[in-house]
């Protein structure tokens, strides 16, 4: 099973990439912020769970991030592989992710990690401001907090993944397609 965490800061093109990737190898999409919006607008009762912490400003603990994902995960029926987009964001969740998938008999195969310089990312995020009207990518100042959150909270995942040697990182710069060429190069060789 091809189970991939897409990693990289903000802006870093993990939404048009994963795209590609679930196209190309057939994977099945798994991204928390989707997953957290359908069980609060569904009123699961792990929705519920999430959206008073979320309520609250707090940040939803790990365990019920993990049984929200499991219950995403055992829906589907022989999955020829996973693609993990904004999960696990911090060592804990990373450990917790290898747990729930050796639980199925399956673990993570890489970590791909956009790189992708800051000055880009604000670039890049001010234009999808543009595009797609999203307030969050509009703001410098909340732009410069979510990147610092990353660099400080996110960002040390990758050593967890490198430990494995399952760490690849990929040139986030250049066009859409060159960025994909390099993503598929190195599922390929891997």
């Amino acid at each position: 099973m091809l189970n991939i965490v897409l990693f990289g800061p903000p802006g870093a093109g993990k939404g048009t990439q994963s795209e590609r990737l679930i196209e190309k190898y057939d994977l099945v999409h798994l991204s928390t912020g989707d997953i957290f919006r359908a069980n609060i607008k569904g009123e699961t009762e792990l929705g519920q769970l999430a959206k008073s912490y979320m309520d609250k400003g707090q940040l939803v603990p790990d365990s019920l991030t993990i049984d929200l994902l499991k219950s995403e995960v055992i829906k589907h029926n022989e999955p020829k592989g996973f693609i993990f987009d904004g999960f696990p964001r911090t060592n804990n969740q990373a450990s917790a992710l290898d747990q729930l998938l050796d639980s199925m008999g399956t673990s993570i195969k890489m970590m791909l990690s956009l790189d992708v310089g800051e000055d880009e990312l604000k670039k890049r995020l001010l234009k999808r401001a543009e595009v797609s009207g999203r307030a969050d990518d509009a703001n410098p100042s909340i732009i410069e907090n979510r990147i610092a959150v990353y660099k400080r909270e996110t960002a040390p995942v990758k050593s967890y993944y490198a430990d494995q040697n399952k760490f690849f990182g990929i040139d986030g710069m250049g066009s859409v397609d060159d960025i994909t060429k390099r993503l598929f190069d190195s599922i390929d060789a891997n």
